[in-house]
């Protein structure tokens, strides 16, 4: 068996929060009851939102709690021909089709049709259409991957203290997920499946609202010819109001913690983690 090896992937689109805090805290956590290591991981795709000073800050916020981790540092941005070439395998395969259709274009489509992230769910519009002259995205053929790899699908759920539990995956209620956007060659999903698989990762802690998603990495897995990690989805820290934090709601950045004086002992004990220094 290979020695536990898990990771940390946060983008750098914003600064940490406690959300990211608990989870970093969490794999070295884990990883060190496992005897194994945390690798960071920068998933730094979005070409607009993502920026350099930002990844600086996240790696000093890390450092800041007492994680720190091996070199190298993979940063997604440094692997675009890694994702393209798994793209023209796909689409050589059939798997794939590109796709126009502009966001509002999708609402109208698909109704009151949603994917588990909410989201409207595609209605296929441009399946079986040649490759445009304007820029599109790459959408995966969900009925001809099913019809590859008919399944069942399932992995193992595992959480520390308890033994391992094999989930049922439904790669299905996805529909045809977006593998390469517009703009860059791949999609989160086809990204962090290539890179964990990359990266001989065999745990993956995040967090529960990326739980649905492990249906569609599951797919991608299969057809890809990867092995599937054991994965443990945690809670989330939410705020007063309920809501999970997030830098889109500019939940409190651990900068500003640290602007006031709040020491990483006291988030890490806040956090249920202790006043210890931690590593990846």
């Amino acid at each position: 068996m290979p020695s536990p090896r898990l990771r940390f992937a946060p983008s750098p689109n914003g600064r940490l929060h406690l959300g990211h805090a608990y989870s970093a805290l969490l794999n070295a956590e884990i990883a060190r009851a496992l005897h194994g290591e945390v690798l960071l991981r920068i998933e730094d795709i979005d070409p607009v939102r993502c920026r350099p000073d930002l990844t600086e800050a996240l790696i000093a916020d890390l450092a800041w709690l007492g994680l720190t981790y091996p070199d190298p540092v993979w940063r997604q941005s440094a692997r675009m021909s890694t994702y393209r070439a798994a793209l023209d395998g796909l689409w050589a395969r059939g798997l794939i089709y590109p796709c126009t259709c502009t966001r509002r274009e999708i609402q109208a489509a698909a109704g009151h049709t949603r994917d588990p992230d909410g989201a409207s769910l595609y209605p296929g519009t441009c399946r079986g259409r040649p490759v445009p002259d304007a820029p599109h995205a790459w959408r995966l053929d969900m009925k001809r991957a099913l019809a590859l790899c008919p399944g069942p699908f399932s992995y193992t759920a595992f959480a520390p203290g308890a033994p391992d539990a094999v989930r049922v995956a439904h790669p299905a209620r996805w529909g045809d997920a977006v593998l390469g956007r517009k703009d860059v060659p791949t999609s989160y999903h086809l990204a962090v499946v290539l890179d964990d698989a990359a990266q001989g990762i065999t745990h993956v802690v995040r967090g529960q609202d990326l739980e649905a998603a492990t249906d569609l990495h599951v797919l991608l897995q299969r057809l890809l010819g990867l092995p599937t990690p054991r994965y443990h989805h945690h809670g989330l820290i939410r705020d007063e109001a309920g809501e999970k934090l997030s830098k889109s709601l500019r939940s409190e950045a651990l900068a500003a913690l640290r602007e006031q004086g709040v020491s990483a002992g006291e988030v890490r004990a806040r956090l249920g983690f202790g006043d210890r220094t931690m590593s990846g």
